[in-house]
């Protein structure tokens, strides 16, 4: 068997393709010893897993003994081949396909030199190097000027950096898409918050103004505007709860607009949106 080919079971499914697929792409192919079309998808698949030389791992699954597996993976019909990325399963066949045609599926698999970069950038931000990062980034868009993912990424990093100017224009740069469009409408307002707090006063201002006068709206809306712009998202949401419940109208909605727009900004914390959520229907209730 190829190296690049490994066979799995519900015991080592999870770390053989879940967790490995995170590092490479992994194609899963569920088959089982008296199925015909199987036997003709076999060979194809180790082929090409040895031809593309650890661009993509091949993990080989007998549904027939490990029923769990094909159970959770709603597995109905075989040879059925799924294939996982960054952990989760992204797309699939069904049936003996032509070598030409499992060729293409796997080459949308693959990630592209412009993708790789992408995901290099990722790796420097989670490390602390911006700069760093939004090298690759560049690098990234140059050797795929199609690539909008990037470009939003792009922009994140300078956003962060406080080159405002240069993250709108490549906010404007980026074309119409369904999938990119709440990412893109989260980083227009984290630039609205981050230009607010570029020209603003400073954090310590603001809370002095609010203790001589807690019902000054203006600070505290600028006071949210900072928090939310330095991704303390639990305090901005605070602030401008209470001037919701102080003035639902208040400059005609304002606190609920940007309460909105942290909601898109915090979208990964399920339980923080959630939660704040129930706390604005709460208040304009």
């Amino acid at each position: 068997m190829s190296v690049h080919a490994v066979d799995v079971t519900s015991a080592t499914f999870q770390q053989e393709v879940v967790e490995a697929s995170k590092s490479t792409p992994v194609v899963v192919d569920f088959w089982a010893p008296w199925c015909g079309p199987c036997r003709s998808l076999k060979p194809i698949l180790e082929k090409l897993a040895a031809e593309y030389g650890g661009k993509f791992k091949l993990a080989k699954v007998n549904s027939d003994e490990n029923q769990d597996l094909a159970a959770a993976y709603g597995i109905r019909s075989i040879p059925d081949v799924l294939a996982f990325r960054d952990g989760e399963a992204v797309s699939h066949f069904l049936g003996a396909l032509p070598e030409s045609q499992v060729r293409a599926f796997i080459d949308k698999l693959i990630p592209t030199p412009s993708q790789l970069e992408q995901a290099r950038a990722r790796e420097l931000r989670e490390a602390g190097d911006a700069a760093a990062a939004g090298m690759a980034l560049r690098k990234a868009i140059e050797l795929d000027a199609a690539n909008d993912a990037a470009r939003l990424d792009l922009a994140d990093v300078l956003t962060e950096t406080g080159q405002l100017d240069e993250a709108a224009a490549l906010l404007d740069a980026v074309r119409p898409d369904a999938d990119l469009e709440a990412r893109l409408a989260s980083l227009r307002a984290a630039l609205v918050f981050a230009r607010a707090a570029a020209t603003g006063a400073s954090d310590t201002d603001l809370k002095a103004r609010l203790v001589a006068n807690p019902a000054d709206h203006d600070a505290r809306l600028a006071l949210a505007g900072l928090n939310a712009c330095a991704k303390r998202y639990r305090e901005a949401l605070d602030d401008l709860l209470e001037i919701v419940r102080a003035d639902r109208n208040w400059k005609q909605g304002e606190a609920r607009k940007q309460i909105l727009a942290i909601f898109n900004l915090a979208e990964q914390q399920h339980d923080l949106v959630s939660e704040y959520r129930r706390k604005l229907a709460s208040a304009l209730n």
